[in-house]
């Protein structure tokens, strides 16, 4: 399961080997100044929306890459495990969002640090 950790000034995402096959990408750093906001998502993976670019997906089942809507640009790694998790919404940086099923989306957003908004 993916990993969701502040280290410094930075936010990382952490993928565990088969997440970056399924996602098609690395771990991803955004500096920890890009965050706008965190949410906490009761139904994380119906909050992934548009077209994957790349990735693998199965509507309502799991959600791993990329995706471009008219939200923007959002990288989520979502499985069909973990219906709750985290939106890190964030200005300035490669992607406008992450989005990340997490057994306990409230400790996570907890240890990040940042302000979180309440649950969606």
């Amino acid at each position: 399961m993916a990993d969701l950790i502040r280290e410094q000034d930075s936010l990382v995402l952490r993928l565990t080997t088969i997440e970056k096959v399924e996602g098609v990408h690395g771990d991803i750093r955004v500096p920890a100044s890009a965050v706008k906001s965190v949410t906490i998502l009761d139904d994380a993976i119906h909050a992934v929306h548009g077209m994957k670019l790349p990735g693998s997906r199965i509507p309502g089942v799991f959600a791993m890459g990329t995706f471009i809507s008219g939200e923007g640009k959002v990288f989520a790694i979502v499985h069909h495990h973990t219906k709750r998790g985290l939106k890190v919404n964030l200005k300035g940086a490669t992607y406008d969002a992450l989005i990340v099923g997490l057994g306990d989306p409230e400790g996570i957003a907890s240890s990040l640090g940042f302000v979180t908004n309440p649950q969606v």
